[in-house]
């Protein structure tokens, strides 16, 4: 459940409540009038219709200059709202598209992920050489702990929230993220590599220079599950996600090969960051657009499915043309 707060002109009292009722809130009230003529409205609703009520809200909003909309998580609320019976018939059909965040949000919650500052880059070098020197050692504890720490899951879920809402500058400052910490781990851990040389032993680097078709559907899997903790609430989730499907350790591998000058290996580390970069982003795109996430008016709306459509025609093929590449490295 949500607590939405409408702070706006006391003219527009009317037209809130109307709209709490229209979409089926469970319950709303009027505070008292503020000086400056304003009143704060409070609407509590379910997860069926808080999207719907913001939607409608927005007209308010854009009519009063002095409007304001809060969103508030609601742990717990007494009593608990009724279920009747045709509630219960269709909540299996709409269990499949609820989300438990708001399309406003996912984009607070997801966007901030997409800055290329200072605070990503650090997060970037001080996981890479936790990362590099995990690998070297072959500790699996300290590689789990620097795929915890890396930041380069944010971007990829970011750019699949921006395609979803035809948000390009979102996905396009997304995009640009990614690459860039990519691009910064794997500089970072060829120098790294170069540094210490030795014999390159340690299990836990040599697997990430192996990929196979079961990388591919491990990494289809946590990309969908990653969508689904942030859209469901579940955030914890994201941990084992982030285990899952690493993006460090097959750039810091790549990167370590590179050093080393073995660039056999460091191919095959590429090609395992490639698959799981494409995979994220594939499943990310679907889920979101399965879950029913979009922008709110239909020229947006429409602009939105375009965007999709293309992403996932490009992000596919790109997929497609990785198993042939997996399958062709294999057969050698």
């Amino acid at each position: 459940m949500k607590l939405i707060e409408v702070v706006a002109d006391e003219g527009h009292t009317g037209t809130v409540l109307g709209i709490a009722e229209q979409q089926g809130a469970v319950d709303c009230w009027v505070g008292a009038s503020q000086e400056e003529g304003r009143v704060s409205v409070r609407i509590v609703t379910d997860s069926d219709s808080t999207q719907p009520v913001i939607d409608a809200l927005h007209t308010v909003i854009a009519a009063s200059s002095h409007a304001r909309l809060v969103i508030i998580n609601v742990e717990a609320s007494l009593p608990r709202p009724e279920v009747t019976e045709r509630d219960e018939e269709d909540e299996g059909q709409r269990e499949a598209k609820k989300t438990a965040a708001s399309r406003e949000e996912l984009y607070n919650s997801i966007e901030k992920n997409a800055h290329l500052d200072a605070n990503f880059l650090q997060l970037v070098f001080l996981s890479t050489v936790v990362a590099a020197v995990g690998l070297l050692e072959d500790n699996v504890a300290v590689v789990i702990g620097a795929m915890v720490i890396a930041p380069l899951l944010g971007p990829s879920l970011a750019q699949a929230l921006g395609v979803a809402l035809g948000d390009r500058d979102l996905a396009w400052r997304a995009l640009v993220t990614n690459l860039g910490g990519i691009a910064f781990a794997v500089a970072l851990s060829a120098a790294i590599g170069f540094l210490l040389r030795g014999d390159l032993v340690s299990e836990e680097l040599l697997q990430r220079t192996e990929v196979g078709l079961d990388s591919v559907t491990l990494a289809l899997a946590s990309g969908a599950a990653a969508v689904l903790s942030i859209s469901t609430g579940l955030p914890s989730v994201l941990v084992g996600v982030m285990v899952a499907v690493a993006l460090l350790p097959p750039a810091a591998t790549m990167g370590i090969m590179l050093g080393h000058g073995n660039l056999d290996l460091a191919a095959g580390a590429a090609l395992l960051l490639a698959v799981n970069v494409v995979c994220v982003n594939v499943a990310g795109v679907a889920v979101f657009a399965l879950k029913g996430v979009r922008p709110r008016t239909w020229l947006e709306q429409k602009k939105a499915r375009q965007s999709v459509t293309l992403n996932l025609v490009v992000w596919g093929g790109s997929l497609l043309a990785l198993i042939g590449l997996i399958v062709l490295r294999q057969a050698q």
